[in-house]
């Protein structure tokens, strides 16, 4: 498969977590002439749908053009387990990233986590938890209109937009956090990283998301908290109310101009963030 000049294979691997075996699907350089960044990358879905095929649609694509080693966990859905089921599947897939640098090509002082949707808010959760255990360092994150709050937000209370909505994302928290009540503080930052107290000695960040979206505000406060501890952070934000409008509208400008936009903030990365 060749693309913007790079050429990738698709690869298949399974790997053992606290659920079984979990298929990853990988992307990787064919030529790649020197150590490449290695991005564990999580789908969307709101924790209950997805797959880790739609990397062929979302912006991890761009990642396998530029020359990046992707790595995207099927992690198992919260219809058939619920928190932390898919938590400690990515986080087992972190370590198997790290662990399998050498033999991937990749650079392990360029570990980066991404991911939409209920994948970014996963990405938080992941990065946040890599910071407290200290088993591994992620230099760069990119949550893409994260899924990050169980709580209503001002921009995800009473909404109608587009892809998701109010009603959606209750049912998908609930799902997720089987058991659990959001507002009784029983959920943790790895469930839903907006219980986050302390972003310090967390990785730079990337994220976009459009303004009339569930995620706005807290996309908006999770950056607003990364920048508050001194950690380099960027959010983009784009016209209309179509949550992952790069994925559903790619022909659209104003989806070409957020891809864009991530592929100059990738190149910046991959140049200026290490661990």
């Amino acid at each position: 498969m060749e693309e913007m000049g790079m050429t990738y294979k698709i690869e298949y691997r399974k790997i053992d977590t606290p659920g079984g075996k979990m298929r990853l699907l990988i992307l990787r350089p064919k030529n790649a002439s020197a150590k490449v960044p290695g991005v564990l990358w999580i789908h969307g879905g709101g924790y209950a749908t997805g797959m880790p095929e739609m990397v062929f649609m979302s912006r991890a694509k761009d990642l396998a053009k530029m020359g990046a080693v992707v790595v995207s966990p099927d992690y198992r859905l919260s219809w058939k387990a619920p928190y932390p089921a898919a938590f400690d599947d990515c986080y087992e897939s972190l370590l198997w990233l790290k662990d399998h640098t050498d033999e991937l090509g990749v650079d392990d002082s360029r570990i980066y986590v991404g991911g939409e949707s209920a994948g970014g808010g996963l990405a938080a959760a992941v990065c946040l938890a890599a910071r407290d255990r200290g088993d591994v360092k992620i230099a760069y994150q990119m949550p893409l209109y994260p899924m990050l709050d169980c709580i209503d937000t001002d921009s995800s209370r009473d909404n109608h937009g587009l892809g998701w909505n109010t009603k959606r994302n209750h049912s998908a928290w609930k799902l997720y956090l089987k058991g659990l009540s959001c507002s009784a503080d029983e959920v943790p930052y790895t469930a839903s990283p907006s219980r986050c107290e302390d972003y310090h000695d967390l990785p730079p960040a990337y994220t976009f998301v459009c303004e009339g979206e569930p995620f706005l505000d807290e996309t908006l406060t999770y950056v607003k908290n990364l920048k508050d501890a001194g950690i380099k952070a960027v959010c983009k934000v784009y016209p209309g109310n179509m949550h992952a409008f790069d994925m559903t509208l790619p022909w659209t400008q104003v989806s070409k101009d957020a891809a864009r936009d991530f592929r100059k903030a990738y190149r910046y990365a991959e140049k200026h963030f290490r661990t």
